[in-house]
């Protein structure tokens, strides 16, 4: 499929809102249970470009936005300021195409430049997708936590992965 990825803009705010709440309502990728507003993901996109954080869209050649990505800090203590955990959503027509690698693997470029040392996922342990994408691109399981999430009406089990960005010794 022909897609640029490149950052995301306000423009770009009602796709990744449609995206955003796609995944909310109809899949355990996200587990939040309701939809949120034009207004919130505009104060998302906002928080993370004043961060210095990047979110990136994959647009189509027709420029419309297949999926979307980005990273954050992993948490707020300064121990852990060199690692971020990251998010990638794909448009439901457009899964399966490459699109969730190309946004991954701009990403983990964009973090490896900010001088990120770890970028972690947390994977529902049914996705079985993501968890290959994510090997795929060298992330490995660390662990697994049983039932610490529900949706649907069922537990959710979550799978932590990790890709170590560069090999210093020292931070």
């Amino acid at each position: 499929m022909q897609q640029q990825i490149r950052d995301a803009g306000t423009a770009d705010l009602d796709a990744i809102l449609a995206i955003y709440n796609d995944a909310v309502q109809h899949t355990t990728a996200i587990w939040n249970d309701t939809p949120v507003d034009r207004t919130n993901r505009a104060a998302w996109l906002a928080a993370r470009t004043a961060a210095g954080y990047p979110v990136l869209v994959a647009a189509a050649a027709d420029g419309a936005v297949l999926g979307y990505a980005s990273f954050g800090d992993w948490r707020a203590f300064d121990g852990y300021r060199h690692t971020v955990e990251h998010s990638v959503y794909v448009h439901r027509d457009a899964r399966g195409r490459g699109t969730g690698h190309a946004l991954l693997a701009a990403l983990t470029g964009r973090a490896r430049a900010l001088g990120k040392h770890v970028m972690v996922a947390a994977i529902d342990a049914d996705n079985l997708a993501s968890l290959a994408l994510h090997r795929r691109l060298g992330f490995t399981e660390t662990g697994r936590m049983p039932q610490v999430g529900c949706k649907f009406g069922r537990w959710l089990d979550l799978a932590w992965m990790q890709l170590r960005l560069d090999e210093r010794q020292q931070p």
